[in-house]
């Protein structure tokens, strides 16, 4: 057996072996080869970040780094030949830290004891869980007028104090920050909104409105998907729902009084447009702002991330 890294040609295989691999876990859903081509056709793609262990000319397992990131995978191997996802798992590690990464980090769905056994016996740590949240806009009015804060659009000058509200909850540098807000291709920066307070900003907020984007009604609120636009899945692969609301603030005292505030503005605006439902994500690691969530919105479900220190 030898382990490789990605050739083109591997899509097709690679999807098999997820598929057979995990048909029978909780909320299995099938890959396809044009899933992993878009990957793997993706800008900013490494093909030596990906790991296939080859048995009689046959690929038989995978296990795939994503270092931008710092996330990895589990290894998916062919049946018969479990016994082969320590080494690719091994290999993954070993290019993480070749490539100077100090931590990794990886999402599964909570009901996946085997997937998340495995990184448990490999040292990695529950840091967090992931809450995703639902509300009906119809339920937020009456709530969401007790905030009286003025509230206005981002500007750049806004940006140190959006770099300081993030901290713990954004985990990327000011300068990708910066890009992920104003040069998203995804959303314009005019989705954002900024409430100030009698020293300068107290909160800033997103919200998403885009018809072609699933309502979040209808998306798997169980399975490891970062939700874009909200805050602490910038630089991570993120899934595009309709209706996303997610905001920071620079103390928690400001947490309920903003938080209002731009939840009035933000569900004004979008249920002017398609949005019939909000959807909302949030880090357990970030309390005042799961109360705000909690109180507010409905908990849809929820997913665990796990570190590793190299």
């Amino acid at each position: 057996m030898t382990i490789r890294t990605f050739q083109p040609g591997d899509e097709r295989t690679q999807a098999a072996l997820f598929n057979g691999a995990a048909f029978a876990l909780p909320g299995f859903k099938p890959a396809t080869e044009d899933d992993v081509r878009r990957r793997t056709r993706g800008r900013g793609f490494d093909p030596t970040s990906r790991f296939y262990a080859v048995e009689n000319d046959q690929l038989v397992g995978y296990c795939v780094l994503e270092p931008d990131q710092g996330r990895v995978g589990y290894p998916w191997c062919r049946r018969g030949f479990e016994a082969v996802g320590g080494e690719l798992y091994d290999a993954a590690l070993r290019s993480a830290r070749e490539r100077g990464l100090r931590t990794l980090f990886t999402a599964y769905r909570r009901d996946w004891d085997a997937v998340l056994g495995f990184f448990a016996a490999r040292g990695y740590q529950k840091v967090r869980d992931v809450v995703n949240y639902a509300a009906d806009p119809v339920d937020l009015p009456t709530i969401a007028s007790r905030g009286g804060n003025p509230v206005r659009r981002l500007t750049r000058a806004d940006l140190p104090a959006l770099v300081a509200m993030g901290r713990g909850v954004v985990r990327v540098s000011a300068e990708q920050l910066e890009q992920h807000v104003f040069n998203s291709p995804h959303y314009p920066a005019e989705a954002y909104w900024v409430v100030d307070g009698s020293h300068g900003p107290v909160a800033v907020g997103v919200g998403l409105d885009n018809p072609n984007w699933p309502d979040v009604k209808k998306v798997d609120a169980l399975a490891p998907c970062f939700r874009l636009g909200a805050f602490g899945t910038e630089g991570l692969n993120a899934k595009r729902v309709n209706g996303l609301f997610s905001y920071v603030v620079t103390k928690p005292e400001h947490a309920l009084p903003a938080g209002l505030a731009l939840l009035a503005e933000v569900n004004q605006e979008l249920t002017e447009g398609s949005v019939t439902s909000l959807a909302a994500q949030c880090p357990t690691d970030a309390p005042h702002l799961i109360g705000f969530y909690t109180r507010y919105f409905k908990e849809q479900g929820r997913f665990p991330v796990l570190e590793l220190t190299l």
